[in-house]
């Protein structure tokens, strides 16, 4: 419990200056770009370190390229201003892995599927999913502020929303969400999660984000919440078919990169998209 407060009192200040910083200072949206980069990089290498333990044979130089050629199309907000940049990105990849994978699993063809999927499935969960932060960073600075609000409702949400949860489920925990996934999950905490989530994210419109209406933020915030515990779920279900508890140990206390990003990489395009819809 220490280490993992301790790890959070570190890593948190550094992530939450890398989203408010450019509010005064616009040309530092780097920042948080190159954090979340890092950070999607990991976590793709810490997705092919669980495959490894199940001998799929991912194509790990290909997925880093074409997980790259996303991450450019996202700097340039290319879901909203260029989607058929986005489309072409993804359809060329995907060309470029089935022909490379062809050829590579020549001399024994029975594990070609096998690594055509985790090789497109990494990038697309990793890379396309939590691309959509950097566009959230970089797609909304028409409006002053408005990208940095978007990731501080973010953010607040669905950390909050796990914190709740976490302490929702230790003292009142009774019930198993689903034990076969996650034997740690109870149906208690996930109440918690969602209550804490409707909280903070009425607090977050109220005290810096007025333009989004409260009951579209508490509304927004609960869905986050819900799909945040599926993603934490989905990722469960990886490290369980592995036969790994942590996706690594990058984060003491926290285990690795991934088990922090599964339910933001989920979340990522649902802001994205309300976002753009909304404002």
């Amino acid at each position: 419990m220490k280490t993992r407060l301790l790890t959070a009192a570190i890593a948190l200040p550094i992530l939450i200056a890398s989203v408010i910083v450019p509010w005064w200072f616009p040309d530092s949206v780097w920042l948080f770009v190159a954090i979340a980069v890092l950070a999607l990089g990991a976590g793709l290498f810490e997705f092919f370190t669980l495959t490894k333990k199940l001998e799929l044979k991912a194509d790990a130089g290909l997925a880093y390229l074409g997980a790259a050629a996303l991450v450019v199309a996202f700097i340039f907000d290319a879901p909203a201003k260029s989607p058929e940049l986005l489309l072409l990105t993804l359809a060329l990849s995907l060309i470029v892995v089935i022909i490379a994978e062809t050829f590579r699993f020549q001399k024994d063809f029975s594990k070609l599927l096998a690594g055509l999927g985790v090789t497109v499935f990494g990038v697309i969960y990793i890379a396309f999913l939590g691309g959509f932060l950097i566009a959230t960073r970089v797609g909304f600075e028409n409006v002053p502020g408005l990208s940095t609000k978007l990731l501080l409702f973010f953010f607040a949400v669905i950390f909050g929303s796990d914190s709740g949860a976490y302490f929702a489920g230790r003292a009142f925990g009774k019930h198993k969400l689903a034990p076969a996934i996650s034997p740690g999950k109870t149906i208690e905490g996930l109440i918690g999660g969602l209550l804490a989530a409707a909280v903070i994210a009425a607090a977050c419109s109220w005290l810096f984000f007025p333009e989004l209406n409260v009951w579209f933020a508490v509304g927004l915030g609960i869905v986050m919440a819900a799909v945040g515990v599926l993603g934490d779920l989905a990722e469960s279900a990886m490290k369980r078919g592995s036969g790994t508890k942590d996706a690594a140990n990058i984060l003491p206390g926290h285990g690795g990169l991934l088990d922090r990003l599964d339910s933001l990489l989920l979340n990522a395009p649902i802001l994205y998209y309300f976002a753009r819809l909304y404002f």
